[in-house]
């Protein structure tokens, strides 16, 4: 347990960097270590015990690819893997602006603001290199000039088509009734609506504890939404011992990518005609053979066996594949006892009840299949921890990361912290450090001496202001804090709803307990108690309610009672970080170099909940920066780069813009310029079709 100043001590260890003349004199340990052998965290029920939710995992990872990648998942065309064809994110350049971050309540959040080449914006916008940065200064090295120009819209990903669901025929054709879109559109045509956040890579998403930018896709799958047992309602349907159906609750552990996998397939910005569930996606989906209408290469690392010999699609439906990879009680019941079927509509079989859960748990072994562990930076390692494959350059690189502090945020086999804790080192016995608290800021920073509680893997690094997005800091659909930390503090101020999360946070864990900055007559004993904290159960006292309220109004803003969680977003994954551009979770920066002088200036700004222990000027010089962009590019395993298995896939044609003329199928919508992502087996692709691009250089 870790309870130093290091934090707070930070800016004089960065005095360091470019002092150091060999990696042998790293003054903060050595680097993070290589990703391979590391173990996904275990999803306890799934594919083990008596009475296993999986029976046949690669049926199960054969029926996530398909999903994955099949465009009839949604509604009009749009597969998950539309969002995540290139190196797990999105490649493409066009129609992929959107006005305004999640929550922006300014008036701009409604409308296309100028770009910085001086275009317009707005729907089917094709994107220029001069477009980045999003936010600008006089002088890229220094945080207090002059801002020059910023925008609040958001570089995401193209979806869905404006429209409400209407039905499913018998032949599994889903209707949908178009409808005018006030915002997305070109002319009088509708353009396919933008996600408000940029997409991130799920290769390695696995390892995540949360998933998405603001971590609402629980650790815990209900099998129904992605908010855990936070949803009381959520349940699935089981064939108990005497045959008949019951509602069941589920609650899996470490299963996080089937709760991110139920929203976007309903949301009707990225995949969804609105109103659309999930029972009904399986009632459209079920007698469909697999993938039917997209070519499968014979060499399919994972489909090769199943592939249909016409070589496009699967032999097999996806009914035929639920039941070989799940456990009977799943899908064996006939009509549900009670239906919430829409009106006029036959009542659900069991098995279209349950589709989201098959569909969230084949998608997540699927995902769990992407891990990319044979970058440079996996070769063996000398004896200062370097890895030996890095060059003399992408060593000095790595130098640089340490020096910086990089490794403090990105740290870990993953290069993140926002993974599950146990993958970044060794378990602590008091239990996961899902919370913490630490210096926000020192009395170096001009902004008063501030702590705050924080959820570990999630952090304010001002790309945008705060009120562009809240990110962490909103809210779930109950009206609970996403954020752990804002859960924790209500359990402190005495709030009766506290930890809606089945968590435990102790004080004893903390950075910087409260028994530093406390009188000890204003501390009680921590509720979660002191079990197994050892020699930091000293530390297990926290404020009592009333001295905490009271610090939160007279230091507002500073003190010892903040939680540091709005405009905080998912720390990501740098491994091929040079494939999964734009970057930050705006979109707003279009390469490395671009990222790395955003962090050497010490952010775009100072937001209220900005870490300046985390995130201060630099200094460093034009060498440093250079040698740091080089180590970045050495994390892209060229197995990802080559599409080689497990990143190999079938064929997709992606939506990229739009033509002048009205879709056939949709009078009300400009017709789709597509982009044919074409099959590729587990040699990857060939030397005529060339690896994948970084987005700098697909970009005008």
């Amino acid at each position: 347990m870790n309870h130093s100043l290091l934090h707070r001590l930070t800016p004089l260890f960065a005095s360091l960097a470019g002092l150091l003349a060999s990696p042998a004199l790293l003054a903060h340990g050595k680097p993070p270590t290589s990703l391979k052998g590391v173990a996904i965290p275990a999803v306890p029920g799934l594919l083990d015990g008596d009475s296993p939710i999986v029976v046949n995992r690669q049926a199960a990872i054969q029926l996530g690819k398909a999903l994955f990648w099949d465009s009839t998942v949604g509604s009009d065309g749009i597969a998950c893997a539309s969002c995540h064809f290139h190196a797990g994110a999105d490649g493409r350049t066009r129609n992929q602006l959107a006005p305004g971050g999640v929550g922006d309540q300014a008036p701009t959040a409604q409308t296309f603001e100028p770009t910085a080449s001086g275009a317009a914006g707005g729907g089917d916008y094709a994107a220029k290199a001069g477009d980045f940065p999003f936010y600008r200064h006089a002088s890229n090295s220094n945080i207090a000039s002059a801002v020059t120009f910023k925008t609040d819209d958001v570089f995401g990903s193209s979806g869905a088509g404006l429209m409400r669901f209407s039905g499913v025929s018998g032949k599994g054709r889903e209707t949908c009734i178009p409808e005018q879109d006030a915002l997305f559109h070109r002319g009088n045509l509708n353009t396919r609506r933008v996600e408000p956040r940029n997409t991130p890579t799920v290769i390695n998403a696995a390892f995540n504890f949360r998933n998405f930018w603001d971590g609402r896709a629980n650790n815990i799958f209900n099998g129904e939404t992605p908010y855990g047992a936070r949803d009381v309602d959520a349940g699935i349907w089981v064939v108990n011992a005497s045959g008949q159906l019951e509602r069941q609750t589920l609650r899996l552990e470490n299963a996080s990518l089937a709760s991110q996998a139920m929203a976007p397939a309903l949301s009707d910005v990225e995949m969804s005609c609105r109103e659309r569930t999930l029972p009904e996606l399986g009632r459209k989906l079920l007698g469909r053979r697999a993938l039917e209408s997209q070519k499968i290469h014979p060499q399919d690392s994972v489909l090769a066996d199943v592939r249909h010999a016409s070589g496009k699609g699967l032999t097999k439906t996806y009914q035929t594949l639920i039941q070989t990879a799940f456990a009977p009680r799943y899908w064996s019941g006939k009509t549900l006892p009670e239906t919430t079927a829409a009106s006029g509509t036959a009542a659900y079989s069991q098995i279209e009840a349950n589709f989201s859960m098959f569909f969230g748990l084949a998608l997540q072994l699927y995902q769990d299949t992407l891990i990319s562990d044979d970058s440079p930076f996996d070769t063996p390692r000398d004896e200062n921890g370097f890895p030996t494959g890095l060059n003399a350059q992408q060593a000095r690189g790595l130098t640089v990361f340490m020096e910086a502090h990089c490794d403090l945020c990105h740290k870990g086999p993953v290069l993140s912290a926002a993974t599950h804790p146990q993958v970044n080192g060794p378990a602590d016995p008091a239990g996961l450090v899902l919370v913490n608290r630490k210096t926000l800021n020192g009395s170096f920073s001009g902004k008063g001496i501030a702590f705050a509680l924080l959820d570990e893997g999630f952090t304010n690094t001002s790309v945008t202001p705060t009120d562009f997005d809240v990110g962490l800091g909103g809210t779930d659909p109950y009206g609970n804090p996403l954020s752990f930390s804002e859960q924790y503090r209500n359990v402190l101020l005495g709030q009766a709803t506290g930890l809606v999360d089945p968590v435990t946070v102790k004080a004893c864990q903390f950075e910087t307990p409260f028994t530093e900055n406390f009188r000890k007559q204003d501390l009680r004993p921590d509720p979660f108690g002191k079990d197994n904290c050892g020699d930091g159960a000293i530390y297990s006292r926290v404020p009592k309610p009333e001295v905490l309220a009271a610090e939160l109004k007279d230091k507002p803003g500073q003190g010892y009672g903040l939680s540091a969680v709005m405009g905080a977003f998912k720390i990501p994954t740098l491994r091929n970080v040079e494939l999964t551009g734009p970057y930050m979770h705006n979109g707003g920066m279009r390469t490395l170099d671009e990222v790395v002088e955003f962090y050497n200036r010490g952010g775009n700004l100072t937001n209220p909940h900005h870490f300046a222990t985390l995130v201060f000027p630099q200094g460093l010089t034009e060498t440093q920066r250079k040698d740091l962009v080089v180590f970045l590019k050495s994390l892209t395993d060229e197995r990802v780069r080559w599409e080689r298995a497990p990143f190999d896939h079938p064929e997709l044609r992606v939506p990229h813009g739009h033509k002048a003329n009205a879709s056939a199928a949709n009078p009300m919508m400009a017709a789709d310029r597509v982009m044919v992502i074409p099959a590729v087996g587990r040699e990857g692709r060939d030397a005529a079709l060339g690896p994948i691009q970084p987005f700098d250089e697909l970009v005008q």
